[in-house]
Order: structure tokens, then C-alpha cells, then sequence
């Protein structure tokens, strides 16, 4: 898709990669609607201008989601593209509330449903619309220490996939957001935790592969978009990876497990 012209929506916009993502869009002719929790992200619009407005809020609310939607629909006309960025790290261990449990959900999982349930029908109607879905590496091999951001980010990758399986033909394109290590907070909020396997998660992240900076990876994700390609893997040792995982799964996990101890003994 050519994002000249177009609308659109990011979550967790006021820093990081969905910041990046807003000047990106915006300098490619775009106009945008921030969300985040962090009222950072009304800086992030005044600095775009006239092109971008920002809305304070929980975007896994159905009732914020509502307001991004309206917003756009008032402000700057139809959505065409809507990136479902916003994420949090989750704590470490087996002994995770339900609460912990519920929130992981909440958003990186269930926001991006809710957006789509909202969305998906007015692209498929109108033979156009864009969704990206930002997982993680962990989604697609795993996370050490973090149950809670393993299992909802592989279901953030399985959920997109569904989307682009059953509405790819009706003009609706897909694409998933896999990076490793990225220049943002929650690369460092395992180790800041002061928890091991917290700080085992963030240096395993850290020894797996170079960190990125959000404007870079923003960049891929736009070229990604207009190559309508699924996955986007802005880390390409991911692939090899990913390779290793399915063709020895058993070996896979012995060799996760040898790790997970290397970085817990440090």
C-alpha cells in the first residue's frame, strides 16, 4: 500500500517505534492518529503538525479504540491503516497473577482483536485496509523469563496470520513485526527489574543480536507495507533461528535451556 494520502493509526506512540512509526508516516504524505498511555505522545503529534493529532489512552479499551477511530474519521477522513504497536514486557517467572496474566492480554493480544473486529469489515467492504501488528522475535522462538510476553506475543503473530488468511483476498493486507532488540524502554525493563531471570531476559536480547533504533525499524515496516509482505524481520538472524527451532525442536530447546543457564550464572 502507498501510504501517500493516506490515514492512519499508531499505537503506543509516544515513544519508541510507534513515535517512529508517526514521523515516518508523516513524512511519507501520511496523517496520523498517536495513541498511548503516555501523554508524551501529545508531543509527538505537535511536533508532526497539522498532520497529526494524538489521544491519551488504554488503546486495549474498546471505548479508546472507538475514540482513535472517531478521531480519524472527524479529523482526517476513512482509516486506511492501523498499527497495533503498543505492548508491555510482563513480569518473570511462574508465579504470575492473573492479573499480570489478564493485562499481558489485554495488549498484545486483544488490542489488536478489537481493533480489527472494528476495522477488517469497513476495509473489506471498501476493498482496502492495512494491519500491522507489532509481536516480537519472541513470538515466533521465545523469551527467557517472561511467560506472560512469550504467549501473547505468539499469539499476536497467530492472530495476524489468521487475519491475512481469511481477509488477504478481500483486499485487506497483513504484516507482523517481529524485531529482537530494539533502542526502546522495554528492552531494558527486565534488567532495571532487578529480577534474574528479568535481567537474564534483557541480556539474552542483548547478546542475541544488534539493538536497532526505532527509526530503522519504522523504515522497514513502511517498506514491508508497500511490498505487502507478512512478516518483517528487521533482525535477519531471526529466520536461521527460526530455521533451527522447527527442524530439531527437541535440540531447540536443550540449546534454549544451556543458554537460559550461561546468562542466569553471569
Amino acid at each position: 500500500m502507498d501510504i501517500d494520502g493516506k490515514v492512519a493509526i499508531v499505537t503506543g506512540a509516544g515513544a519508541g517505534i510507534g513515535a517512529a512509526l508517526g514521523r515516518a508516516l508523516v513524512g511519507g504524505g501520511a496523517r496520523v492518529v498517536l495513541a498511548d498511555l503516555s501523554p508524551t505522545v501529545q508531543d509527538v503529534a505537535e511536533e508532526l503538525g497539522d498532520s497529526a493529532v494524538a489521544v491519551t489512552g488504554d488503546v486495549a479499551d474498546p471505548g479508546v479504540i472507538d475514540e482513535l477511530i472517531g478521531v480519524a474519521d472527524d479529523r482526517f477522513g476513512d482509516v486506511h491503516l492501523y498499527f497495533a504497536n503498543a505492548g508491555v514486557i510482563g513480569a518473570s517467572g511462574l508465579e504470575v497473577t492473573e492479573q499480570q496474566w489478564d493485562h499481558s492480554f489485554e495488549v498484545n493480544t486483544r488490542a489488536h482483536i478489537r481493533a480489527a473486529q472494528r476495522l477488517v469489515p469497513r476495509w473489506v467492504e471498501a476493498g482496502s485496509g492495512y494491519f500491522v501488528s507489532t509481536a516480537s522475535a519472541a513470538g515466533l522462538l521465545t523469551q527467557i523469563g517472561s511467560a506472560t510476553y512469550t504467549v501473547t506475543k505468539h499469539a499476536a503473530v497467530a492472530y495476524a496470520e489468521w487475519l491475512s488468511i481469511t481477509f488477504g483476498d478481500q483486499g485487506v493486507g497483513v504484516s507482523c513485526l517481529c524485531p529482537m532488540g530494539v533502542e526502546t524502554a522495554i528492552l531494558y525493563a527486565g534488567r532495571d527489574s532487578g529480577d534474574r531471570l528479568g535481567m537474564a531476559a534483557t541480556n539474552a536480547v542483548l547478546s542475541a543480536g544488534g539493538v536497532l533504533t526505532p527509526d530503522t525499524v519504522a523504515q522497514e515496516v513502511l517498506e514491508a507495507v508497500a511490498a505487502q509482505q507478512f512478516l518483517i524481520l528487521p533482525h535477519a538472524q531471526v529466520l536461521e533461528m527460526m530455521r533451527q527451532k522447527t527442524s530439531d525442536h527437541e535440540r531447540w530447546l536443550r540449546g534454549m535451556r544451556r543458554y537460559q543457564a550461561s546468562l542466569l550464572a553471569d
